[in-house]
């Protein structure tokens, strides 16, 4: 009968030893390793995984100055377009006990001043802003409602869309001063033209890649900047560009003006 050591010997002994020693390789391989993976990572000193960056896109330069633009914050123009909701519903009355009361009627604060075609004269020899005007997409609206394709809401519409493809040149009416530019929260890229007559042209929807900036001096016919489509309240329109004249603080059908 073999005793408990024996026992043990036999069965295990030799396959114990082994194990231990494949063990032992395993272990002094995994070191060797590490300390490998360590060497390499010294050869590239100081270089981070994050500070390697590959450029997305390259930029294109334009062929005209670029204006920095300030970013949309509030609207630099105030927009007076009038939006109506329908009188309440009134109770069913006897013939006998109705009166009549005046038509229902837009705010005051809200009325837009429409000034007739004729008081255009002070723009006789203006140029059109595009070398085609003749894809209107939605005519002026001489101080009635119409229905804003975009929003759905009625207003007056104080200016004119003409189709155009992005990045038509655009181009001043008139002789005159860039009195402002900005990003408007609505109409977007906007410059406003001032004639120094009481005239006055705004040019909205338009790129960011434009000719001028504010205060320069332009003369009718200079390229202004490009057609655009950053007018988000007239994003659901083709391409184009929407353009406005007042003369004193009063809108003027654009289309009488250009020759």
């Amino acid at each position: 009968m073999l005793k408990k050591n024996e026992l043990t010997d036999k069965h295990y002994g030799k396959g114990s030893k082994g194990f231990y020693a494949a063990l032992g390789i395993s272990a002094v391989m995994v070191a060797a390793a590490c300390l490998f993976a360590h060497k390499q990572g010294d050869a590239i000193p100081n270089v981070k995984t994050s500070a390697v960056k590959t450029p997305i896109a390259a930029e294109t330069p334009v062929g005209r100055r670029v204006t920095d633009i300030p970013k949309a914050t509030s609207p630099a123009y105030s927009i007076t377009s009038a939006i109506v909701t329908a009188p309440p519903i009134m109770e069913t009355i006897p013939a006998a006990e109705i009166t009549v009361d005046a038509p229902f009627e837009v705010a005051d604060s809200f009325t837009e001043k429409v000034q007739p075609a004729a008081a255009a004269k002070g723009l006789d020899n203006a140029c059109a802003p595009l070398s085609d005007i003749s894809g209107v997409i939605e005519p002026f609206s001489s101080g009635e409602l119409v229905k804003n394709a975009t929003t759905g809401t009625w207003q007056t519409h104080n200016g004119t869309d003409i189709a155009a493809e992005v990045g038509s040149d655009v181009m001043a009416v008139e002789n005159g001063e860039i009195s402002s530019v900005t990003n408007d929260p609505l109409w977007g890229v906007t410059v406003v033209l001032d004639h120094k007559n009481g005239f006055f042209t705004r040019y909205c929807g338009l790129g960011a890649d434009l000719a001028v900036q504010q205060g320069d001096t332009v003369s009718r016919g200079d390229i202004i900047g490009a057609v655009g489509q950053t007018a988000d309240i007239e994003s659901a329109e083709a391409p184009h560009l929407h353009i406005e004249i007042t003369h004193n603080g009063a809108f003027v059908d654009p289309m009488t003006v250009f020759k």
